[in-house]
């Protein structure tokens, strides 16, 4: 009777593990292109039918952000008619054609290693694919993860979805490395009028093999997420949902133990139920709160560093041309993110938050001041990595947590569907601009991003409500009293 009254952990934790590697799959497919996107730029450089500018090379870097915004916003459409393993399930087949026509963008039209106009849409076209795929692991992982886990370490479980999504960042950094090997990434000449090419001397497996096997590479991970989908049940809610109760009671039985199994069901059918409000309900600051949140996190400028790593460090003096450094960053990032995990219930909300945005200041200025005064090697990597830490211990699993809380419980599911709309689209604009911006001046670069962490740290302490210790009912009462100050 043991696991009958306590619960399966151990079919808890397998069911969150194969939901988490959605997580895994979001942080590989945005974070591949950081190895890929020289060789990639490289190849696009050999097209003789139209000229690959920094604009159109910032496109397609982040072209697959495109798709990412486009699953966010079906994300709750897709969660509800075909439900959370379903909805799994399609971003699984989405990261695995997406990594397959990345590798191979001429498949069935175009003659192989052909760089032209076409050929760009088409790889566009697949990297959007995969895009889709990431905006719906996005919204719809942490929502079965929350689903399925019991009240008690929802949080902690939660959690892992973001320690999944920056550990996958690790793995591809890793993976980008091993596939580089002994090889460089090519030198791109420049002409007086601005135009790019690539030296005649170029390592030229990087510019028509090493960047295929990275996109590649990920088929295997996606792959393996869409068959470990098969083994994990529909969560309870969702078949509470659908009229499935003693299929959902049964679910809640093994995960809690039949004592809380009957309780559990009882509050699902009664918040099932739920009427939902009129957005503004609350009034418009708990909105324009939510958004600018998603806003800031991305306008700090983190997704430029995490999706052109190897390539900063290369400019900042790195050796074997930045790859082991993104390695080195990514295993630091794996480790702030483990700090805010374990300190955000601990130290609050807010105090991290505004210790996370100091932190990136200081460490952008560092950059911007060590590229002014022509400073390379050791001060200007470590500026960089200490930006990404400072990320990690605070804006990036946080930015998530407080979205999750601090709306009201009967407008959450609109108000969240903005928010992270607001957050793919401001992802978008920051990666599709920084080349040209990193082009222009990286002193310029890093000094905006800088300011804006010091304006994200006086946003965070003069507008934002703490939740610690808050129940998601205590931010309700606390919207509606300040409605009725007004």
């Amino acid at each position: 009777m043991g696991l009958t009254q306590e619960g399966d952990r151990l079919y808890l934790y397998s069911i969150t593990t194969v939901a988490v590697i959605g997580g895994l799959l979001f942080g590989y497919d945005t974070a591949v292109i950081s190895g890929a996107e020289k060789g990639l730029e490289a190849f696009f450089l050999t097209a003789t039918d139209f000229q690959y500018d920094k604009v159109l090379h910032g496109f397609t870097s982040s072209s697959a952000l495109i798709g990412c915004v486009i699953g966010g916003a079906i994300s709750g459409y897709c969660a509800s008619r075909l439900g959370r393993r379903n909805s799994l399930r399609l971003a699984s087949v989405l990261f695995f054609l997406s990594a397959l026509g990345s590798y191979y963008p001429e498949f069935l039209f175009f003659e192989y290693g052909k760089a032209d106009w076409n050929l760009l849409m088409a790889f566009n076209f697949y990297r959007v694919l995969g895009g889709v795929g990431v905006g719906l692991a996005s919204a719809v992982c942490p929502m079965y993860i929350a689903e399925v886990a019991p009240s008690n370490i929802r949080g902690t479980l939660v959690s892992c979805n973001q320690f999944a999504i920056i550990f996958g960042m690790l793995v591809v950094y890793f993976v980008n490395y091993m596939i580089m090997g002994d090889h460089q990434n090519p030198i791109l000449d420049k002409a007086v009028d601005g135009t790019l090419s690539v030296n005649p001397s170029s390592d030229m497996w990087t510019v028509y093999e090493g960047w295929r096997y990275m996109f590649g590479s990920e088929a295997f991970p996606a792959a393996l997420f869409g068959l470990l989908l098969f083994f994990v049940p529909k969560t309870p809610r969702y078949l509470v949902l659908c009229g499935e109760e003693e299929k959902a009671y049964s679910i809640l039985e093994k995960i809690n133990g039949s004592r809380l199994a009957g309780k559990i069901l009882e509050e699902i059918k009664l918040t099932s139920k739920e009427k939902t409000e009129k957005l503004f309900t609350y009034g418009v600051a708990v909105i324009v709160i939510g958004i600018m949140l998603s806003v800031f996190q991305q306008a700090i400028g983190i997704n430029a560093v995490l999706y052109y790593a190897p390539r900063i460090f290369e400019s900042a003096g790195a050796e074997g041309g930045g790859m082991m450094q993104t390695v080195i960053m990514g295993i630091v990032n794996i480790v702030f993110t483990l700090v805010a995990i374990f300190t955000v219930d601990k130290f609050g909300r807010k105090p991290l938050l505004i210790i996370g945005s100091l932190g990136m200041a200081v460490g952008a200025f560092a950059v911007a001041f060590c590229d002014q005064m022509g400073v390379k090697g050791i001060v200007p990597v470590l500026s960089i990595i200490v930006y990404a830490a400072f990320f990690m211990m605070s804006w990036g699993p946080i930015c998530w947590v407080l979205i999750a809380e601090i709306f009201p419980n009967t407008i959450r599911g609109q108000a969240v569907a903005i928010a992270v709309a607001f957050q793919w689209v401001f992802n978008y604009l920051v990666s599709s601009t920084f080349p040209a911006l990193y082009d222009f001046s990286p002193m310029f670069a890093y000094s905006l991003y800088g300011i804006i962490c010091l304006l994200a740290a006086l946003f965070v302490w003069r507008s934002v409500p703490e939740t610690k210790g808050r129940t998601l009912e205590d931010m309700t009462e606390l919207w509606r009293s300040r409605l009725a100050k007004k």
